[in-house]
């Protein structure tokens, strides 16, 4: 990693190498939070199952 700053620094591409960690953590963010909401979303599901079952079962 040390040799890849070496060459952007050399070159005068720092503000390249900012806009590369940027959105690389930026991106990293996005599928990290897409990632909770799919299972917050697969949780809601199930409680939303369990609670028309235990509707089913109570109108019987």
């Amino acid at each position: 990693m040390s040799s890849l700053i070496r060459t952007f620094s050399e070159r005068g591409d720092l503000a390249h190498l900012a806009l590369l960690l940027w959105a690389s953590g930026s991106s990293a963010l996005l599928l990290l939070t897409l990632r909770e909401h799919f299972k917050a979303n697969a949780r809601f599901d199930a409680f939303v199952r369990e609670l028309a079952r235990f509707n089913r079962r109570i109108k019987k």
